[in-house]
């Protein structure tokens, strides 16, 4: 830190209006932190505080910074969202050169984190340092050091009481950074508010309800005015049978404060009704109330359903005409002939579920094997702007051969979905049973309805709830204590990409699927679409191409790999190109972060670190050691059947199988007969190609052993806004193939990892490369060509037309992973 004091003053003291000045942009040049990062839906007046900025999307994001003496929140320009949206400016970022203007004054009451003299802030322009870099400079001990949250705010002498809200639109709490579903901010009680009924004598009679849901119904279709127009204060006591997750409503062309409402299912003794929590009884109550729970509620008032098909009611609860009042009851204090029914559950194993017709709503409880990394996909409800936040779990329950699979998605509950975790006893309420298109494949798995609750070990759920006394559960936990700890952890796998149901296996069926809509893109089509891919988006997209190179890497070892190359493609004008020249991002704007490209792209090559690597071959056949010569020259063959692999080997790799295949490669590289034969064409020759410059693979594409004394870390590593460490946890799988499409319609490459061992379940095939890419893996009923035999018969893909199906799902700053899922061949 600076002698001469605190960074924001003297920046920010340049931008403040004078008698003879008027106020302006200032550029801080000194190192700033990003302490925090909240997003919130903008309202009808936002514009006034964005006058030239173009408001693209509904989001707006408040970001907290400090110098290391106190903290600034400020507004980030809407046009700056997308480093927000790509995770490029994310929380403990570093930041330079930052350009503020002055801005209207924040919403009142006067904003906690408003700076002093009324003075508000938007941050208009930035830099973004990588964390190596602000770690080298004096920054870094700042970041370790200082306890931001116990900074002052900028121009105040002590830290700010009180939960911060939104400084560009009046709302009263902020949204999540990647859903609408899960609640975020101090602002969500926990706990409920003290009870503000006092009623000894009831409570030692037992409190009984003054009116029933059966008479409440009564009245409200009879049309009684009490009911139908005003609100009733007679208390209702009613048990929660299921809870809904949250619903933002909010929209930029109304002014909300607090635009949520969740919905209740609740029951007594006479009948069921639907309780909707309106608008900030959401924020003191949602958290606080839990399937099974009994509650007394007073001062509602009684509508008619929003969505039921026949006349029916719904109860009301809003913050206001008038003030609902709930509290929740001990089972104790209700009189026994009026304690409301428990809830009940529809519990199924796997082998239950094979039976159960599509759509059928149902409870499953199962160990959990394997906990997909979180991704997003668009919602598909006309919006289309939402993005919902999902992942993939796996459940074993012991009845049969089959894994129950689970598509979850968010169920507003955070805390819970951060313990999804191997060898945890999950159970998952009221999902719904889907079946693949294509039932000759057998393929189900379930997912959420508006109901769905999670359950999960290390947070005490299971011993509070009615269903671990059901027969069901206590079959379960029978085969759970009968398994062994070694065995599940051997297939224990946590993250990853992964896909299901699986895709087919024939081209017909395929389009059938999609409705004969592939959609295929052109090479530059396909580009702009990963372009606009927000943070751990999740697309699916059809090109028709070629393959051009082959390779086979291990993590790590990207310098040292086996590949084949199509050389008549390679030579033609069209491809001679690198793909860096029609996939390479645009250069940085100044709105844009200046840093170096992820080597870990999975979409183009970017990195220094994966050039040309040396060949590895051994002894005296080792190409690279020699210099250029006839013998080490390859015949340009005319026909697929005389094209060659071109092949490095791994030292790690050398078995009788590399020991034999190099020796026959002799008969064809060694030919020194042959080269002085033909010294007088010279054009039929050329030279050995380099190894291709490939992408290494991200960190986030492999699955992850599950390593149970860092099942916090790793559970952290695949959730929204995790990243996992270098070297930190033992990959589930070493190797890869990484193929070059190029595509037929503009001769854009682009590379595509390929993962043909990560199914091993995949039918029977005769594991050519046509059959593997088709299937997408390698028979389960043979065992797989090893890499050296798969290489070397690579040829079979010269000038094969393909149509490819390509799994794209952003992972952050410049890193896009690309999967070839399938490939089929597209005849004449």
């Amino acid at each position: 830190m600076a002698a001469d004091g605190c960074i924001f003053s003297r920046a920010l003291s340049r931008s403040r209006p004078g008698p003879n000045k008027p106020s302006s942009p200032v550029v801080c040049r000194e190192f700033l932190f990003v302490v925090e990062l909240r997003r919130y839906s903008r309202d009808q007046g936002s514009s006034v505080y964005f006058p030239q900025a173009v408001l693209s999307g509904d989001d707006l994001y408040d970001i907290t910074l400090t110098d290391g003496d106190c903290r600034l929140q400020v507004t980030l320009d809407p046009g700056l969202n997308r480093l927000v949206e790509r995770r490029i400016l994310q929380p403990r970022s570093v930041l330079c050169n930052a350009t503020f203007s002055p801005a209207l004054s924040a919403q009142l009451p006067e904003h906690p984190g408003a700076c002093g003299d009324r003075d508000s802030y938007r941050l208009v322009s930035l830099e973004v340092r990588d964390e190596a870099a602000g770690d080298d400079e004096d920054g870094g001990a700042s970041r370790t050091e200082v306890n931001w949250d116990a900074l002052p705010w900028f121009g105040s002498s002590e830290p700010a009481a009180g939960p911060s809200v939104p400084l560009r639109a009046h709302r009263s709490v902020f949204l999540p950074l990647w859903n609408n579903v899960d609640y975020s901010g101090e602002a969500w009680r926990s706990a409920p508010p003290p009870d503000e009924e006092v009623e000894d004598e009831e409570e030692e009679e037992g409190r009984r309800p003054a009116v029933t849901v059966s008479e409440l119904r009564d009245s409200f279709l009879s049309g009684r005015r009490g009911v139908w127009k005003g609100a009733v204060h007679h208390r209702l006591i009613v048990r929660i049978i299921n809870k809904s997750h949250l619903v933002y409503y909010g929209r930029a062309d109304r002014n909300c404060e607090c635009p949520y409402k969740a919905v209740l299912e609740v029951s007594d003794r006479t009948g069921s009704v639907c309780v909707v929590l309106w608008n900030s009884v959401c924020v003191t109550w949602y958290r606080c109330l839990r399937p099974g729970d009994i509650i007394s509620l007073s001062h509602y008032r009684v509508k008619q359903h929003y969505q039921a098909e026949a006349e029916d009611m719904e109860i009301s609860v809003n913050s206001r005409n008038p003030a609902g009042r709930v509290s929740v009851l001990p089972e104790s204090s209700v009189s026994p002939e009026h304690l409301p029914p428990a809830p009940t559950y529809t519990f199924y194993n796997s082998k239950e579920l094979l039976d159960r017709p599509h759509s059928a709503v149902c409870d499953v409880i199962g160990l959990l094997t394997f906990a997909g990394r979180s991704e997003r996909v668009r919602a598909k409800d006309g919006r289309g702007a939402e993005l919902l936040e999902y992942r993939w779990l796996r459940l074993e329950d012991g009845s049969s051969d089959e894994p129950i699979m689970v598509k979850l998605f968010s169920t507003s509950q955070p805390e819970a979905h951060l313990k999804l975790h191997p060898l945890s006893v999950l159970v998952c309420t009221r999902l719904k049973l889907l079946r693949a298109a294509d039932r000759t494949r057998g393929c189900s798995y379930l997912t959420n309805t508006a109901h769905t609750q999670v359950y999960c070990t290390g947070l005490g759920h299971h011993s509070q709830m009615s269903y671990r006394k059901l027969r069901q559960v206590k079959h379960f936990l029978r085969w759970l204590r009968s398994q062994d700890d070694g065995q599940v952890l051997s297939r224990a796998l946590i993250g990853g990409f992964f896909i299901y149901p699986p895709p087919p296996v024939s081209l017909e069926t395929f389009m059938k699927e999609r409705r004969g809509e592939l959609g295929f893109l052109r090479g530059a089509e396909l580009q702009r679409e990963l372009e606009r891919l927000c943070y751990r988006e999740r697309r699916t997209f059809c090109i028709q191409a070629t393959v051009t190179v082959v390779t086979y890497s291990c993590r790590g070892e990207e310098d040292r790999c086996l590949f084949w190359t199509d050389r008549s493609s390679s030579l033609s004008p069209s491809s001679s190109s690198s793909p860096l020249s029609s996939l390479l991002p645009p250069p940085s704007s100044p709105r844009s972060v200046r840093q170096p490209l992820s080597s870990s792209s999975s979409f183009s090559p970017t990195s220094p670190s994966s050039a040309v690597s040396p060949q590895s071959t051994p002894g005296p056949a080792d190409a690279s050691s020699r210099k250029p010569s006839k013998r080490s020259r390859l015949l340009q063959a005319d026909t697929p059947r005389k094209r060659l692999p071109r092949v490095t080997l791994q030292p790690e790799l050398r078995n009788k199988t590399v020991i034999l295949f190099e020796a026959s490669m002799e008969f064809l590289e060694n030919t020194e007969d042959e080269d002085e034969d033909e010294d007088e064409d010279a054009s039929s020759f050329t030279t050995a190609p380099p190894p291709p410059t490939v992408p290494p693979v991200a960190m986030e594409t492999l699955p992850i052993r599950y390593n149970h004394t860092q099942r916090e870390q790793q559970a952290g590593a695949v959730v929204m806004g995790g990243r996992a460490t270098p070297g930190g946890f033992d990959s589930a799988l070493e190797d890869y193939y990484t193929l070059r499409l190029r595509a037929l319609s503009d001769g854009v490459l682009v590379d595509a990892v390929f993962l043909p061992h990560s199914s091993p379940s995949c039918d029977a095939h005769s594991n050519t490369w046509t059959s593997i890419l088709s299937h997408g893996a390698f028979s389960s009923h043979t065992p797989p060509p090893s890499p050296v035999d798969l290489i070397a018969t690579a040829a079979q893909l010269t000038n094969q037309r393909l149509v490819c199906v390509l799994e794209a799902c952003h992972l952050g700053g410049a890193t896009t992973e690309l999967v070839l899922s399938r490939a089929f061949h597209l005849s004449d």
